[in-house]
């Protein structure tokens, strides 16, 4: 023990050293970090909205019309599967009325045929017949309903696919501290700190985004406004700002935005407005050929939650899968639509249903609490280590410094966000950060005590006290995994800071303890330990 090899000294100056060029943008102003050479970092620790004030959104996913597009494509399958049938099973009126999808079959004598038709679309993906329940009428009306359990499934599933595309919107670039999380089977909160209204979230939030490609019906705007539109045809306004006229299109899109690769916004090299480009994926961009190679001449749509954005002529196929779209646009709208398409749309619509904005005021009130409690924790720490252990005390109360320094560093490097409870994490941390010299520590005086001399008691302190110490720090570290796992919010913050609280502390109390100790004995070469 007392020849400590090489690597380890190494391996504890780069740690130590990394460790303050990372932790030190906290302790720096904005300007000051902002003057930094730019091969140092400059990010500090995140601040929850608990410290740094911000938006929180309680959101809900729209179940009601989630459930309307489920039956929707549910009538769609029927449909499909009655025109597919040997020999085909003619029907009409399908749609949706009220809480079922419905076809009716034009001979009710054929309910038989169609019922073996349809027979697969009810079963689950575990073989069950789970998820639709149907009603035959004999009229020939076909009524399929989604179970209660296959619904609340779906909710479960569209508030997590949410949660997704809600972090691509609101954090693009992955660096902002937002926090997401699901509450119950259809709610999502939504915490921006440093985001003083919460409008801003609600308007980059509240957007289905759903973008389609959808073939113009030309009616002549008297019919259009008298209501007399082709069958399979539905009327969409135009998308505000952007759009310039209403138009009657095809109910059903010829291909959806899941086939956009990415949007970007740019300007018209010809007539230098902003313009929306988008690029579509191989399959995306063959059936974009295929599309306007057969109609070339007519109108083709595209729709953003069902209003036009730009409804062009074709003037010649299309096959490199870029185009762009056209519109009264603004940087700035080029660039939020840009953003919510690249980020995909929300399964179903979600609404707000509380919002509150938290005081900054209220966070540093908490901080300055946060920073005297660690002072004092500090402090009493300190004084029970010199007062017990002597000059031993002292290598501990360094390698306590040198801990709290990477907890700082480990946090700003990897952007943990810091709650009020993840500093209570970190007081509890500095209570534990010494744990481990203590059991170390009170080794040595056994083996002293048995009349071993200073150099195999210290030797034996460490090797003995290892199993202890990495027995007490596992199961430490499996509690807090589990408040991370299953946790939310603020748990997540006690539980993020205590893990790294407890890997930096093992680092510290053993290998710069042990350094420590080792060139104190070089130099002083003690006959009785001093502890």
């Amino acid at each position: 023990m007392l020849n400590v090899a090489r690597w380890r000294v190494v391996l504890v100056a780069v740690v130590t050293i990394l460790g303050v060029i990372f932790a030190l943008p906290n302790f720096l102003t904005e300007q000051q970090r902002t003057a930094l050479p730019g091969f140092l970092p400059r990010a500090g620790i995140n601040l929850g909205l608990d410290l740094q004030g911000g938006s929180q959104l309680l959101l809900e996913v729209d179940v009601s019309t989630l459930q309307r597009q489920q039956l929707d494509n549910i009538a769609d399958q029927m449909a499909t599967a009655l025109r597919e049938a040997t020999p085909q099973i003619r029907y009409t009126g399908r749609g949706v009325v009220g809480d079922a999808g419905r076809v009716r079959l034009i001979d009710p004598t054929q309910m038989e045929a169609a019922r073996a038709a349809i027979r697969q679309i009810a079963l689950s993906p575990s073989g069950g017949n789970d998820i639709i329940t149907f009603t035959e009428g004999a009229d020939g009306l076909i009524e399929a309903r989604i179970t209660p359990v296959y619904l609340r499934e779906l909710s479960r599933q569209a508030a997590q696919q949410s949660i997704a595309v809600i972090e691509r919107r609101i954090n693009p670039t992955g660096t902002a501290e937002v926090s997401i999380q699901r509450q119950g089977d259809s709610r999502i909160v939504v915490q921006a700190p440093g985001v003083s209204d919460p409008e801003q979230l609600k308007e980059r939030i509240g957007q289905t985004a759903l973008m389609t490609f959808n073939m113009v019906r030309e009616v002549s705007p008297e019919e259009a406004a008298a209501g007399v539109i082709p069958p399979g045809a539905m009327v969409v306004q135009p998308y505000p700002g952007v759009g310039d006229r209403a138009d009657v299109v095809e109910r059903r899109p010829r291909f959806t935005g899941e086939r956009l690769v990415r949007a970007n916004p740019s300007t018209d090299p010809q007539t230098g407005e902003w313009v929306l480009a988008f690029q579509l994926d191989s399959e995306g961009a063959r059936i974009f050929c295929r599309i306007t190679r057969e109609h070339t001449g007519d109108r083709f749509a595209i729709l953003l939650d069902n209003q036009v954005l730009t409804a062009p002529t074709i003037n010649e196929p299309i096959c490199g899968g870029t185009g762009q779209i056209s519109g009264r646009f603004s940087a700035e709208s080029a660039r939020e639509l840009a953003v919510m398409l690249n980020a995909g749309a929300l399964p179903a619509p979600l609404t707000v249903i509380d919002e509150r904005t938290v005081s900054a005021s209220l966070g540093q009130d908490a901080i300055d609490s946060g920073v005297v409690a660690s002072a004092i924790a500090g402090l009493v720490t300190f004084v029970f280590m010199l007062l017990a252990y002597g000059t031993f005390g002292i290598f501990a109360c360094i390698a306590l410094v040198v801990n709290g320094v990477l907890i700082v560093a480990a946090m700003s490097t990897v952007g943990a966000v810091l709650t009020l409870p993840g500093i209570a994490g970190l007081i509890l941390t500095i209570a534990m950060a010494v744990d481990a010299n203590v059991l170390i520590y009170e080794r040595m005086r056994e083996e002293a005590a048995v009349g071993r001399g200073p150099a195999l008691a210290i030797d034996a302190g460490f090797n003995r006290a290892m199993i202890t110490i990495v027995d007490a720090n596992l199961t430490t570290i499996l509690a807090a995994l589990i408040l991370f796992q299953f946790g939310a919010g603020p748990v997540r913050g006690f539980a993020w800071t205590l893990s790294i609280g407890v890997v930096t502390s093992v680092f510290t109390a053993v290998l710069v303890t042990q350094i420590l100790i080792a060139w104190w004995f070089r130099i002083a070469r003690p006959k009785t330990l001093p502890i």
